[in-house]
């Protein structure tokens, strides 16, 4: 009885098609036997359909788990210039959709699935294109992900999901919205699979989150910590395009001499560096294999003996310092053509890259940068090429233990990251870092934070507070390219401890939904962008703000940021604050190009902390290891890195706090009434930590 009720169930689906629903998610499924396929949204009661044009075959309906997580799928096969396979699943406790096309015949590459003739229109549209992924709200091509809101910021981005090098999504002609392979690409082979994915959420923010997630989770990336590498931990040095020493040197030290003084300046100062990136200027280029000829290729990818004489490791050992590498595209005159597989401008030939990556680890580098990536460094556009590149330097380079970078990427290799857990940050944003270039930065942020890379703003100078002040918040890497004799050590150690470590947020520096709002309605409100420092009991946000017109006026409410309780929003500028609930509104006057703002949720002990007071991230966990409010009792741990034996806490209470030192020592605490802010300095061992209590009297 219960096999005929089964037969019964399957013919049933065979002439009717499947439907099925994501009760925690308001999601549901259904799949006609005429190829129709409809996706409705409770929460925001969108509806997304479209029709494969033709009768499925043999639907089928099954449960399982993957990468993502528990999963629910309809399948079904179909005829159109030959035998096709589709699926469509349905995630259990995750507003995501993933859809899957494979060839089980070659054929032309007119299958169109996910193409969607019904979906939510009048939305707003925000995507990604070209060189470093600039961010538009007009274009309806990317080769990235589509994302579209309403005013209230219900929110879906889709994207593909597999083969991004060569994939788009795209609003047609028609209006219709598809995601798949180029049609550049004219016919796909047999066993072919592409996936695209949907994802709706409630808010911009939240929707760029969980779709980020679902592809690093998909392809099983391990996303690196912010401390990861050495660019990412430590305060670093860089001579590319807008750095003091870019293709230049001190005629009287020679380039080896310029970059040792330098070393020896920041040690002297105080503000050791971790690190030391080399440019293109390195190594020799065009057919005279000449160093300065800033045009063209490599030639050969090794230190260019006019200016390291006794080559590229003997100069890291004197420097006693890791290196970042930077590389372009191959010249034609490079003997690297005749010697090695190529593809347009790049090797696909897995000897290269094992070449290239054991040079650079004898050599002490620890980070390869591959630039020119929307530009010169690029493979014809097929369908194996792209791949074999990217998965053979990312190989070549775990291989050795070095982590990547990409320069000047399209959006697709941002896509392209989710298959390599080396691949640790991405240039998002133009040469030379400054204020013309900050939203940029921030969008950027916005898409490589939701994959999981950490953003690098590229080079400034040290005595530029504001982009230092950028650059730390958005916890990737901090790199300077001063002159000899000019580094602002003061500055600098707002950013770092003594030992040279960032003290940095948990996440990237992004902008809010209300001002992604604000942009694409072109009203130039100022920009109000927030990272943060989260341990449970105590959460702090991070604010950053500057004009973009004439209204100076920044203007925010904490329960933006997540927080449900009573704050203490503390001007970093004019150091004052002052306590509010989540709900109201706190407004500022920007002068000076930009204001910041530290909020610190105040807990049962009734003190806001607000961290160390020499630190722009004044509860980093570089600095602050732990903090607990719990109990009536803040319990806050501090470290001390070598050198440093002294550090200032400070926060908000309603009356001076009471301090009970665990280890280490307090001085006194001074304590303003009219602010109710306090200031503690706490002594501890170099290289140690300091444990206290606060509490409020």
């Amino acid at each position: 009885m219960k096999r005929a009720l089964l037969s019964a169930f399957a013919l049933l689906l065979q002439s009717r098609g499947a439907t099925i629903s994501e009760p925690a998610t308001g999601i549901t499924l259904s799949l006609s036997s005429a190829g129709g396929y409809e996706i409705g949204m409770q929460e925001s009661g969108w509806t997304f359909g479209g029709n494969i044009g033709v009768p499925i075959q043999n639907p089928t309906q099954h449960s399982g788990t993957d990468s993502i997580g528990p999963y629910d799928e309809i399948s079904s096969q179909f005829l159109q210039d030959g035998r096709r396979l589709i699926g469509v699943r349905l995630y259990r406790q995750k507003p995501i959709v993933l859809f899957t096309l494979r060839f089980l015949d070659a054929g032309n590459n007119t299958n169109r699935f996910p193409s969607f003739n019904l979906y939510p229109r009048g939305l707003t549209r925000l995507s990604y294109q070209n060189g470093f992924a600039k961010y538009s709200f007009s274009q309806t091509t990317t080769d990235g992900p589509l994302i579209e809101f309403d005013p209230q910021a219900h929110t879906f981005i889709l994207s593909p999901a597999s083969t991004f090098p060569v994939s788009i999504t795209s609003v047609g002609d028609n209006q219709d919205i598809f995601s798949g392979v180029s049609q550049q690409i004219a016919r796909l082979p047999a066993g072919f699979t592409q996936q695209s994915i949907l994802v709706v959420e409630g808010g911009i923010n939240r929707a760029f989150e969980t779709w980020g997630h679902a592809l690093t989770d998909l392809h099983r990336k391990v996303r690196p910590s912010n401390n990861e590498d050495v660019t990412l931990s430590h305060l670093g040095y860089w001579t590319d395009n807008g750095a003091t020493y870019y293709y230049h040197f001190e005629p009287s030290l020679g380039y080896e001499g310029t970059l040792l003084s330098i070393r020896d300046e920041f040690l002297a100062k105080g503000v050791p560096l971790g690190y030391l990136q080399l440019d293109s200027w390195f190594y020799p280029k065009g057919p005279a294999a000449y160093w300065k000829d800033k045009g063209a290729g490599i030639y050969e990818y090794v230190a260019a003996p006019e200016l390291f004489p006794d080559g590229l490791k003997a100069f890291q050992q004197r420097l006693a310092l890791p290196l970042v590498t930077h590389a372009r595209w191959i010249d034609p005159s490079s003997p690297y053509r005749s010697r090695y597989r190529m593809s347009n401008d790049v090797s696909v030939d897995p000897r290269y890259w094992a070449s290239v990556m054991a040079y650079l680890k004898d050599a002490g580098v620890t980070t390869y940068e591959q630039d020119w990536l929307s530009s010169r460094a690029r493979t014809d556009f097929n369908l194996t090429d792209p791949m074999l590149f990217f998965d053979q330097m990312a190989q070549a380079a775990s291989d050795k233990s070095l982590t990547m970078q990409y320069c000047l990427p399209l959006p697709s290799h941002l896509l392209q990251s989710t298959q390599y857990s080396n691949l640790t940050t991405i240039r998002i944003s133009p040469d030379r870092f400054n204020p013309a270039h900050w939203d940029r930065f921030l969008y950027g942020s916005r898409f490589a934070g939701a994959l999981g890379i950490w953003p690098w703003a590229d080079v400034f100078f040290s005595s530029e507070t504001a982009n230092l002040l950028l650059a730390t918040l958005s916890a990737g890497p901090v790199g300077v390219g001063d002159p000899l004799g000019t580094v602002d050590a003061e500055n600098l150690s707002r950013s770092i401890r003594k030992d040279g470590v960032i003290v940095k947020p948990d996440a990237s520096i992004i902008p809010t939904d209300r001002s992604i709002q604000n942009d694409s309605k072109g009203l130039r409100a100022p920009m109000i962008a927030s990272t943060y420092t989260d341990f449970g009991s105590v959460k702090v946000a991070y604010i950053f703000t500057y004009p973009r017109g004439a209204d100076l006026l920044a203007s925010f409410r904490p329960q933006e940021f997540g927080f449900s309780g009573p704050v203490f929003v503390y001007n970093y500028t004019s150091q004052s604050g002052r306590r509010i609930d989540p709900e109201e509104t706190f407004s500022a006057p920007i002068s000076g190009g930009y204001a910041y703002f530290i909020v610190t949720a105040i807990g049962s002990s009734g003190i806001g902390l607000l961290g160390d007071a020499g630190q722009f991230v004044s509860l980093g966990r570089q600095r602050i290891r732990q903090v607990v409010d719990a109990g009536g009792v803040l319990t806050l741990e501090i470290a001390f890195a070598q050198g440093e034996d002294t550090r200032s806490i400070y926060g908000y209470a309603p009356q001076a706090p009471d301090v009970v030192m665990r280890t280490g020592t307090a001085g006194a605490t001074l304590y303003d009434p009219l602010t109710g802010l306090f200031r503690i300095s706490i002594s501890g061992q170099p290289g140690g930590s300091a444990i206290l209590d606060l509490q409020a009297q």
